[in-house]
């Protein structure tokens, strides 16, 4: 059996399947790595030039097939939509200097091409939980961006370890020309940018995460040309020539070291360039490098032969044919080959799966960290028990059904086994979102292709079929009968999905054609959101246009086989919140006029520090939990928040799904029988965190005080049924009295444009309700940056709308970035537009048109 699209390997290599999995049983041999970047970087490029070396594709192909890129409309598009899996066969060159736990030079890469775009970064974290290392690219003209630092935060924050590459250097010889001191200055720039950002996390565990040129973890490449270099490919070569060893060579080759021929002498780091002589990074990597490209352009041709001739690169008469840049091309190619350079710097610094699941076996499983199932991924041990992640779903050639894609941590998956499946919502001992179930087969994806094996074991990426029905979007398979084990931590996402559109089928039929595609949808991508309002509306949300406009795309052409859908236009998840402290402490009566509670509202409110971070976004970011430890939990709050010890101990329960931005705070003194009612107090507080008071939306940074209770002496007449109604009633009353508001979402915008193009971007702002925050101008570059905040509803077209006004010249990037109140009164004879939005809200979900007066929802005494 041989493996599709690798049948070059094959009798090249020879590599057939059998030997494939021997590797695949050597994790010390497995790098799992992810490349990431900012949109339009040259990942799928750089891409091609690895899957070229493993013969997937001619290298005179590489750069322009993007292989990864395996949908339609990535081609056309020329993005990449959805992240794609693969794996590389490799047998390292002798000269490489091997990590010293590797068995033999056999190595397996299984290596994800993420997107770049911003509204498919759920994608990107997908990709990341099953991978070890990231290859960060970098534009070497446009430097560290936007998404750059997301993607990259993302990595650090699941103890992912990187390694970056400055790409497009061609760019920089052909169309700016740039001196080669100017180059150098641009990438001392874009390798502290990574560093400024690697350095805000401290992880012990993860060890120095710091990319240097030096050690070899930054390389310099041209993804398009197919070339790239690292300091450890020129401090080989002149190692010799100089009589040093390549160790002291490298550091010689960056910083401020300079070489004079004349002396035959080096100057090291010294302040002030000594005159007339060059750096030596520019005089031993750059010179040489830019000679090549200008007398390939210029077409002279002995000069090209005679240069790589020196290097002991042969040219054939073929090659000798070309002219101008595919001449360049193939000389760059035979002198510094891409795959060379990256699969030295990914097999020598990334980790294996042995290495590094020993620290990042905390971060991922969520039961004791002593048991069988924690040991066995921390050993990342094939004989252990099973325990395996799938992160996302991949739509399979026949209609309807899916992959299930991911990493086994421990154990063996095997086709036929008969596993545990436990869904995103599984609670260990509990009976919900758990399934048991047979494998049908495993097997390896190969981009376009997959290909089945019998087993995959510890370490290695693998998709599984006949277990799809049983997910939606993520889950965690271990052995049939452990009962004990517990789901490994679900993953947390960059961006909230806050656009939504409603979809209905234009032909009433074809309803349950719209039900069944739905379903769909929302197994196939890890982020968007399909749900049904009360008024009967099938919602779809996702976090940006582009998002969007995929998801429809899908449902419309896979999941419904072509049936026509109408679209609605797209509205903005808004949230719920208060702005002020309850004007007084209102009450409640239960059914049965036996209880009474007596609650007040307030905002969260913000750290006691100069920074005033809100206790809203530290509870989303997870530095305040609901599952936290108790005495972690006050200490943040006291000496953060500055709230009082007392108060800490007494928080009931956060909201929404008991982890969400809102709490209850039981403030009461001596009140009898108060902890029978906590359940259902809870349960009145979870109703109301999703459907506020004025539209029926999520709440958000609002925190009830519960200021007394009076209950009835007899339990029969406090149960449930009494309780959580009032409670409901209580907590709207509450908010109602404590000026509430509406708060929408807001985009940061990074738009990149020429100076004569800035005008045109300030007026689009203007028009659209943006603020702008920051504008630099690039180095060395006509370019400016501008970032600004945009709300969300204003940013539908926006990008149509900017390019119109800047003549295509401005080009913007957007991703969610926090909530804003709008501060209009919502009530009637307040703010026109606030109350414009409320009505909108309500009657859309079937809500009476006005907002109900606060009397429904108060007693007297």
């Amino acid at each position: 059996m041989s493996l599709p699209g690798v049948s070059h390997v094959l009798c090249r290599t020879s590599v057939t399947i059998e030997e494939l999995q021997g590797i695949q049983r050597k994790p010390q041999n497995i790098r799992n790595m992810s490349v990431i970047a900012h949109v339009d970087h040259g990942k799928s490029t750089l891409t091609d030039s690895l899957v070229a070396a493993a013969g997937i594709i001619a290298a005179s192909a590489a750069g322009d097939t993007r292989l990864t890129d395996t949908r339609q409309d990535e081609q056309d598009r020329c993005i990449t939509i959805k992240s794609t899996g693969i794996s590389l066969f490799f047998k390292a060159e002798s000269h490489y200097n091997l990590p010293k736990d590797s068995v033999g030079d056999e190595f397996l890469i299984n290596l994800i091409d993420s997107p770049g775009h911003v509204d498919f970064s759920s994608e990107v974290t997908a990709a990341l939980r099953v991978t070890d290392g990231a290859l960060v690219v970098v534009d070497c003209v446009e430097g560290v961006c936007v998404q750059t630092e997301t993607v990259l935060r993302q990595a650090l924050g699941e103890r992912i370890k990187p390694v970056i590459t400055i790409n497009k250097l061609d760019r920089a010889f052909l169309e700016l020309q740039l001196p080669s001191e100017d180059m150098y200055t641009a990438f001392v720039k874009h390798v502290e940018n990574v560093n400024v950002l690697v350095a805000t996390y401290n992880d012990e565990e993860l060890g120095d995460c710091m990319v240097d040129p030096t050690k070899g973890t930054v390389a310099f490449s041209a993804g398009l040309h197919g070339w790239a270099f690292t300091l450890t490919k020129f401090a080989r070569m002149y190692a010799k020539k100089f009589g040093t060893d390549v160790d002291k060579m490298m550091i010689r080759l960056w910083g401020n070291n300079y070489f004079s021929a004349k002396e035959k002498k080096w100057k090291l780091n010294t302040d002030q360039a000594p005159a007339g002589l060059e750096r030596a990074y520019c005089m031993f990597c750059l010179t040489p490098i830019s000679k090549i490209f200008s007398n390939c352009m210029e077409e002279k041709y002995d000069a090209v032969t005679k240069m790589l001739g020196a290097v002991g690169v042969t040219l054939t008469k073929e090659d000798l044919e070309l002219r101008q840049k595919p001449l360049l091309k193939r000389c760059m190619q035979k002198w510094l080959p891409a795959h060379d350079a990256l699969l030295e710097m990914l097999v020598q610094h990334l980790p294996s799966p042995k290495v590094a699941q020993k620290y990042r076996a905390t971060t991922l499983y969520t039961g004791p960290v002593d048991d069988i199932y924690a040991q066995g991924i921390k050993n990342c041990d094939a004989e252990g028990p099973l325990m395996m992640y799938i992160s996302k779903l991949i739509p399979t050639p026949d209609k309807g059904r899916f992959y299930a894609f991911g990493r086994v941590f421990s154990g063996t998956v095997r086709t036929g086994q008969k596993v545990k499946i436990m869904g995103p919502n599984y609670v260990q001992g509990k009976k919900e979102d758990l399934f048991v179930k047979n494998v049908q087969r495993t097997i390896l994806m190969m981009g376009r292709k997959t290909e089945a094996v019998d087993s995959v074991t510890a370490g290695n990426t693998a998709a599984l079929v006949g277990i799809d029905q049983y997910l939606v979007k993520q889950g965690t398979i271990a052995d049939a009968e452990a009962t004990d084990s517990h789901p490994i931590i679900t993953m947390k996402y960059s961006v909230s999905p806050v656009v939504r559109v409603a979809v209905q089928p234009k032909n009433p039929n074809d309803l349950p054609k719209l039900v069944e595609g739905l379903k769909r949808l929302s197994k196939s991508d890890p982020l968007v959101v399909c749900s049904t309002e009360e008024s009967g509306e099938h919602i779809i949300a996702g976090c940006g246009e582009l998002h969007i406009e995929i998801c429809l795309k899908d449902l419309a052409e896979d999941f419904m086989n072509g049936a026509p859908i109408v679209i609605s236009d797209p509205v903005v998840s808004y949230r719920e919140t208060v702005t002020a402290e309850s004007s007084r402490t209102v009450m409640a009566k239960s059914p049965n006029k036996h209880n009474r509670l007596y609650v007040r509202a307030e905002p969260l409110g913000y750290g006691i520090d100069d920074a005033q971070t809100p206790l809203a976004d530290a509870i989303e970011n997870g530095e305040v939990t609901a599952d936290q430890d108790a005495k972690a939990r006050t200490r943040v709050l006291v000496d953060k928040f500055g709230w009082d010890k007392a108060a800490t101990q007494k928080i009931w329960c956060f909201g929404p799904d008991g982890s969400g931005p809102n709490l209850v705070v039981d403030t009461t003194v001596a009140v009898q029988y108060l902890n029978e009612i906590k359940d259902s107090v809870v349960a009145g507080w979870q109703w109301v965190c999703r459907e506020g008071p004025l539209c029926d939306e999520t709440l958000r940074d609002v925190k009830i005080n519960i200021m007394d209770v009076t209950l009835h002496a007899d339990a029969i007449h406090r149960g449930g049924g009494q309780i959580i109604p009032t409670a409901r009633r209580v907590f709207l009353a509450a908010m109602m009295t404590a000026s509430p508001r509406l708060m929408e979402p807001v985009f940061i915008v990074e738009i990149q444009c020429p100076e004569n193009a800035m005008g045109g971007v300030y007026s689009s702002l203007n028009r659209k309700r943006g603020v702008v925050v920051e504008e630099s101008n690039r180095p060395g570059t006509p370019l400016y940056n501008v970032k600004a905040y945009l709300p969300v509803s204003e940013s539908f077209g926006f990008t149509g709308f900017l390019r119109q006004n800047t003549a295509g010249q401005a080009f913007p990037q957007m991703v969610f970035h926090h909530w804003d109140v709008l501060n209009g009164d919502p009530f009637p004879g307040g703010d026109e537009k606030v109350i414009e939005i409320v009505l909108a809200a309500r009657k859309r979900k079937g809500l009476k048109e006005t907002i109900p007066p606060l009397s429904e929802f108060e007693d007297k005494l």
